[in-house]
C-alpha cells in the first residue's frame, strides 16, 4: 500500500462523525481511503490507496460477492448502493460490521464503474425493533440468504406455471412479507393476468387484456424493463393518476413491481403489494430483485415445459392409433411410454392395421388384422418424425393386401431411400409385423432385428418365440423377411414390445426377459391391468396417453401390444372348474440350414418345463430331444417339426415330445460298438422315456417320447 494525495475537507467533517470516505475505481482496481475507513477496515488509521485484493482480504467473502449485485442493481435503477459488509481480522473472524453507502456511474467508454461512498460501523438490529424487520431471527444476513436459497430450490423444483406461482404465494420474506401478489404476462400489445394471490375472484378483472401502453407500474415495467417501487399511497397517486382509482380500493400502502427476464427479455411483471408502509431500502430492493429474477426464470422453464408436454401429447394422439371396435374372440392392450426429458417423443411406435378381406373398421366381424410395433434409432424430433413417415408407409403396404414378409421388404426400401443414398443420414428401425386371423388364432410373423414375441399360455407358463428374422429396416434395400407361422391357442396372450420394455435399468435381453417373465407368471388381472403392471415394474406409473401421467426419468421409450385369445366361454382367459385342463405346448421347425435353431429347440422346452418337478427328467428330455433332432438332420435331406406337449392327467402330469419329417426310412435299434459315433438315440431313448415309439404319417415318419412327472402315473 501507498500513501495517496489529500482527500477533500469534507473528509475531516465526517471524521468527526466516526465516517470514513472511499473511492472505487474498478478500470485501475485501486481503492483510495482515509484514516477513517482504513481503521475500520482494521488497517493503520491513515489515508492510503489499496488494491481491490487487499481490500478483499478484510472483507467477508460473501460480502464481496454482494456488493458486485447491489452496485449493479443501483446503477440500474439509479438509486444509491447501500451494503452491510462484515470485516474480518488476519484470523479470518468478524470483528464488526459497516454499512457503505455509495453512489455508484458507469463509464461506457472504459467499461468501469466508479464509486465514491462512506462507511460507517454499525450495531446489528436488535429483534423486535423497527429496525430488526431486516433479520426475522437476530441475524438478517443469514435470514435472508437461507430465505433465498429455499426460495431458489423450490421455484426450481416447480414444474408448470401454476406450482411456479402456488411457490410464489406462500414466500415468506425475511422481515417483510407482500400479502397481495400478481404475475403479469404479456400477450400480444396487451397486459393479461397469469395468476394473482391475496386478492378476491374476480377481483382481476380490470387488469385482463390491459393496453401495453396504459399508465399503469405494471405496464411501465414491461416497456422499460426498470423496477417500479411505490412507498406510500400519496407517491402511487401521484404518478399514476389514472389507474390509481383501481389499486386504491384494495387498501394497500405500498407497491413492488418488478421485471420477469428470461434469456434478456422481459416477459412479464411481478406486483408484491405490502399492507403496511414499506421504505423499499437497497437490501429489501435487493431481496425482491433476486426472487423476481428466480420467479422470471421458473415461469420460462414452465412454460416452455408446458408447451413441449402440449406438442409431444399432441403428437402421441396423432402417431399413435386408437385401438378401435373390440375384436370378438380377442382383446388388445397397447401402451407407448417416451423417453424422459426434451419433447418426451421419440421413434418407438405400435400399430393395429385392418387387412383387405376384413371389414372396414379393424376387425369389427372378425376380419384379418396386423399389428406392428417398431423403434427408429435414435430419441429426438427426427426418429420421431421418420417413425411417423415409416407408420404411414407400413399402413399402405399391408392396406394393399402385400404379406408380412413383402411389406416389410417394401417398407425398408422406402427408408433406406429417405437417406437418399447420404450415410450421415441414414437411419434403421427395427421391426416385428404380425398377421392375425382371429378366427383360428394364426399368427403369421415377419421380424426386422427387433425382439422375438413372446407367449403367455393359459396356465401362465410364458415362451419367447424364436422367429425368422432379418436386418433392420433401412440398412439393406434388398434384404428378405421370412415368415414364421405361431398359433395363439385359447386362453394364451401375445406380448410384442421394444427393447425399452426389456433392458431397461441395467439389463441385457436375457436379465429383461427374467424379471419381465416373474411378472407375466403371476399376474392374475385383465390385460389392461397386465400391461400397467409391466409398464410399472420397469419405470413407474404408466404414461400411455389414454392411462396416466408421464413418469419424470426415461432410459429409453417403451411401445408394447398385449393381444389375448379368449377361452371357451370366457373373456378372461381363465376356464371354468369344469371345462378340460388346458394344454401347455410348443412347435418349432428346425431346417436343414438352420442346425443352429437345435438350441433354440433346447431352450423351448426347458421353458415349457420350468416348473417341472425333476430336473433329471428335464434333462433326460433335452438330451433326447437334441439326438431326435439330430438324427433328422444328419440322417434325412428334410426339415424337422418339433411339438413338445405338458397335459395333466389324474395321476400327474405327462410331457410328450414329438419329431417329424418327410424322409421315408423308418428308424431301427441298433447296437453300436463302443468306438461308434451314432447309433446310440434310439437306445438313449429305450433306457430314459417311460413310453416311446415311432408312427408313419403318410409321407414321412414321427418319432415320440413321454415322461411322467410321477411314477405312478408311468405305469397306469
Amino acid at each position: 500500500m501507498r500513501t495517496g494525495e489529500p482527500l477533500p475537507a469534507l473528509g475531516d467533517v465526517l471524521a468527526a462523525l466516526d465516517t470514513g470516505l472511499w473511492h472505487w475505481d474498478t478500470a485501475a482496481g485501486e481503492v483510495t481511503v482515509d484514516a477513517v475507513t482504513a481503521r475500520l477496515l482494521g488497517l493503520p488509521a491513515e489515508q492510503v490507496t489499496l488494491t481491490e485484493a487487499q481490500v478483499r482480504a478484510r472483507l467477508h467473502p460473501v460480502d464481496w460477492n454482494e456488493i458486485t449485485e447491489v452496485v449493479q442493481l443501483a446503477v440500474a435503477e439509479g438509486t444509491l448502493a447501500e451494503v452491510r459488509i462484515r470485516i474480518m481480522d488476519d484470523r479470518k473472524r468478524v470483528v464488526r460490521v459497516v454499512r457503505s453507502r455509495s453512489k455508484p456511474s458507469f463509464d461506457r467508454d472504459r467499461k468501469a464503474y466508479v464509486l465514491t461512498g462512506s462507511l460507517q460501523e454499525v450495531t446489528e438490529p436488535t429483534p423486535g425493533t423497527p429496525a430488526g424487520r431486516s433479520a426475522v431471527t437476530g441475524d438478517w444476513r443469514r435470514s435472508r440468504e437461507a430465505f433465498l436459497l429455499d426460495a431458489g430450490r423450490a421455484l426450481a423444483e416447480a414444474r408448470s406455471t401454476q406450482e411456479v406461482l402456488r411457490v410464489a404465494a406462500n414466500l415468506s420474506m425475511p422481515g417483510f412479507s407482500p400479502d397481495g401478489l400478481a404475475v403479469f404476462g404479456v400477450e400480444g400489445d396487451r397486459l393479461t393476468i397469469t395468476g394473482h394471490h391475496g386478492h378476491e375472484p374476480g377481483s382481476d378483472h380490470p387488469f385482463t387484456y390491459m393496453p401495453i401502453d396504459t399508465d399503469y407500474p405494471a405496464a411501465e415495467v414491461v416497456r422499460t424493463g426498470r423496477a417500479v417501487y411505490l412507498s406510500s399511497p400519496e407517491q402511487y397517486k401521484s404518478r399514476y393518476p389514472l389507474t390509481w382509482p383501481l389499486a386504491q380500493r384494495f387498501g394497500r400502502q405500498s407497491w413492488a413491481f418488478l421485471p420477469l427476464t428470461a434469456s434478456g427479455r422481459t416477459m412479464g411483471a411481478w406486483l408484491a403489494a405490502f399492507a403496511y408502509p414499506v421504505a423499499f431500502t437497497p437490501d429489501e430492493r435487493s431481496v425482491l430483485t433476486t426472487v423476481a429474477r428466480m420467479l422470471g426464470q421458473a415461469l420460462s422453464r414452465a412454460g416452455t415445459a408446458e408447451t413441449e408436454r402440449e406438442l409431444s401429447e399432441g403428437l402421441q394422439r396423432t402417431m399413435m392409433p386408437k385401438l378401435g371396435p373390440s375384436i370378438p374372440g380377442m382383446s388388445i392392450a397397447a401402451r407407448y411410454v417416451p423417453t424422459g426429458g426434451g419433447l418426451q417423443v421419440g421413434g418407438d411406435w405400435y400399430d393395429v392395421i385392418p387387412l383387405p378381406g376384413g371389414t372396414s373398421r379393424t376387425t369389427s366381424r372378425g376380419g384379418r388384422f396386423a399389428l406392428v410395433i417398431g423403434d427408429v434409432q435414435g430419441h429426438d424430433v427426427r426418429a420421431a418424425g421418420l417413425m411417423g413417415q415409416l407408420r404411414i408407409a407400413l399402413r399402405a403396404y399391408a392396406s394393399e393386401g402385400h404379406r408380412p414378409d413383402a411389406v416389410l421388404s417394401r417398407a425398408s426400401r422406402f427408408l433406406h431411400g429417405i437417406s437418399d443414398g447420404d450415410l450421415s443420414e441414414l437411419r434403421f428401425a427395427t421391426c416385428l409385423y404380425v398377421e392375425v386371423d382371429p378366427a383360428t388364432g394364426v399368427l403369421d410373423v415377419a421380424r426386422a432385428g427387433h425382439p422375438d414375441p413372446v407367449i403367455r399360455m393359459a396356465d401362465a407358463t410364458v415362451l419367447t418365440r424364436p422367429t425368422a428374422g432379418g436386418l433392420p429396416l433401412g440398412i439393406d434395400p434388398d434384404t428378405d423377411y421370412p415368415i414364421t407361422r405361431l398359433v395363439l391357442e385359447s386362453g394364451e396372450t401375445l406380448l410384442i414390445c421394444t427393447d425399452g420394455l426389456i433392458e431397461t435399468g441395467g439389463h441385457d435381453l436375457d436379465t429383461g426377459w427374467q424379471r419381465l417373465r416373474g411378472i407375466l407368471e403371476e399376474h392374475k388381472g385383465d390385460q389392461e391391468e397386465l400391461a400397467d403392471a409391466l409398464v410399472q415394474a420397469v419405470h413407474g406409473p404408466s404414461s400411455h396417453h389414454t392411462t396416466g401421467p408421464l413418469a419424470d426419468r426415461r432410459e429409453d421409450d417403451i411401445a408394447m401390444i398385449l393381444l389375448f385369445r379368449e377361452g371357451e366361454g370366457c373373456g378372461c382367459g381363465v376356464e371354468p372348474d369344469t371345462a378340460e385342463p388346458p394344454v401347455r405346448r410348443t412347435a418349432l421347425t428346425v431346417a436343414q440350414a438352420e442346425p443352429e435353431r437345435v438350441s433354440v429347440a433346447r431352450q423351448q422346452l426347458r421353458e415349457l418345463l420350468h416348473d417341472w418337478s425333476s430336473s433329471d427328467q428335464v434333462d433326460s428330455a433335452v438330451l433326447l430331444l437334441s439326438e431326435m433332432l439330430t438324427n433328422v438332420l444328419v440322417h434325412t435331406d428334410t426339415d424337422a417339426l418339433l411339438l413338445a406337449e405338458v397335459t395333466d392327467g389324474i395321476d400327474g402330469r405327462r410331457m410328450r415330445i414329438e419329431v417329424t419329417d418327410s424322409g421315408d426310412d423308418l428308424p431301427h435299434m441298433r447296437r453300436p460298438g463302443e468306438l461308434a459315433s451314432s447309433g446310440r438315440g434310439l437306445v438313449l431313448i429305450e433306457l430314459l422315456a417311460h413310453a416311446w415309439g415311432v408312427s408313419p404319417r403318410g409321407r414321412g415318419k414321427s418319432i415320440w417320447f413321454e415322461l411322467y412327472e410321477t411314477e405312478e402315473a408311468g405305469s397306469r
